[in-house]
């Protein structure tokens, strides 16, 4: 078994209550709990009382960052998949597989006995998760293995318990990565890392596996150079996508049209457009909708999706209808309504790829509105500052509903062309 120094110093030294890996994106934290850190630790605890479980955001990454890395080094006999009953058989053990954004999947956990808990993506759970898990870990032997990456330095995992390990006394082991710490990473993979993170607080994070908190302007890249991003040419083996976002007492409507490359490894902003909400009626509102559409269709050809704010589905039921009788074939569905933090991760690392262009000309409302979008420094999580007046946010959501739905695709292959 070849291992880093980093991943040597976690066996020798974690042997803890919790057991906890902090730091960069492919540093091999996960690596090593795959390979040693798991098995391990079910087989050291066969036999005694209490549960086996892991946690992870939901059932999908639990599967994708944990089960089949497992089932593909020891295979389907000893690791299978999660059952109807929420249950895992991984080295002859059963184990409790749950989300842990939300307290109501985990709340089956209260009043049991805990022997084993692993923790995937802990920085992504909600707190009252962990509480949860730690009231439950009541046996002597009650062990928790960890990994995460860093996000602001007011988290409540670093400030309630992180930062109070000393104070009070806990029995915690605390390893801390960057992506420099992983060798057997080749180097055009770290230099690629490092590129697609450079100038935002994600360097911070991923690379260099520290606590920041997110300040300033969001996105910098469009902020100082513009023109590097605005262009003629539309690409082509793409195709279009419209999102819609409708607008309120303090809000406008906007609608954004993009053209997201078939592999999935560039995203191409059509046009863009805003109306006032307050004092316009639907029909008006519809209108302007549908000639957006036909402008798009003439100059670009057939619009394949449409997504508008899962919200308002009077307004979306509506449209629909209108769409139809305005002879456009188009389907209504809802937004999916990703995370501000993820919408704000995505839009900076297709800037620092040269993955998102803009159409001359076409495109002002939402150029403008990446420009001028700043970090909320009063929130607790990444989000940018939505007050009606500092920026555009209205035109941050249609654009992210135009594509938001091939997040994961868009991410899987930003890794091998960045």
């Amino acid at each position: 078994m070849i291992l880093s120094e980093k991943q040597k110093e976690f066996i020798n030294n974690a042997n803890h209550r919790y057991n906890i890996k902090i730091g960069a994106r492919r540093s091999g934290k996960t690596y090593l709990d795959i390979l040693f850190t798991i098995p391990n630790r079910l087989l050291e605890r066969k036999n005694k009382e209490g549960l086996n479980v892991i946690l992870g955001v939901s059932q999908g990454t639990i599967e994708r960052n944990v089960l089949k890395p497992l089932r593909d080094k020891y295979g389907e006999n000893l690791v299978s998949s999660i059952n109807s009953k929420n249950i895992a058989v991984l080295f002859g053990q059963e184990v409790y597989c749950l989300g842990a954004e939300k307290v109501s999947q985990v709340a089956k956990l209260q009043g049991t006995s805990i022997k084993y808990c692993y923790g995937d993506e802990i920085a992504k759970w909600n707190k009252e998760v962990f509480i949860i898990v730690q009231s439950s870990m009541d046996k002597k032997y009650s062990c928790f293995d960890g990994a995460l990456n860093p996000e602001s330095k007011t988290h409540w995992f670093k400030k309630e318990f992180l930062d109070t390990i000393k104070a009070k006394k806990l029995d915690v082991y605390v390893q801390h990565y960057t992506i420099f710490d992983n060798k057997f990473l080749p180097k055009i993979v770290v230099e690629n890392l490092c590129k697609e993170y450079q100038g935002t607080v994600y360097y911070n994070r991923y690379i260099l596996g520290q606590w920041c908190n997110a300040e300033g302007i969001i996105f910098k890249q469009i902020a100082d150079d513009k023109d590097r991003f605005i262009t003629k040419q539309v690409q082509l083996n793409s195709f279009i996508s419209i999102g819609i976002d409708w607008g309120g007492n303090k809000s406008k409507h906007s609608i954004t049209a993009t053209k997201i490359d078939r592999m999935y490894r560039k995203v191409q902003v059509l046009k863009s457009s805003t109306m006032e909400a307050t004092g316009t009626n639907t029909k008006k509102v519809f209108r302007w909708i549908i000639n957006f559409i036909k402008e798009i269709q003439d100059k670009y050809g057939t619009v394949s999706f449409l997504f508008a704010d899962s919200a308002e589905q009077v307004l979306n039921n509506s449209l629909e209808g209108v769409l139809k009788e305005s002879g456009i074939n188009l389907i209504v569905q809802d937004s999916v309504k990703t995370q501000i933090k993820n919408r704000i991760e995505m839009f900076n690392r297709l800037l620092n790829l040269d993955k998102l262009t803009f159409i001359e000309g076409q495109t002002d409302t939402l150029v403008e509105a990446l420009q001028t979008a700043l970090f909320d420094d009063k929130s607790k999580d990444d989000r940018w500052v939505d007050d009606g007046e500092t920026s555009d946010i209205d035109s941050l959501d249609s654009f992210n509903y135009s594509f938001e739905y091939w997040f994961d695709e868009i991410s899987y292959y930003l890794k091998e062309v960045a």
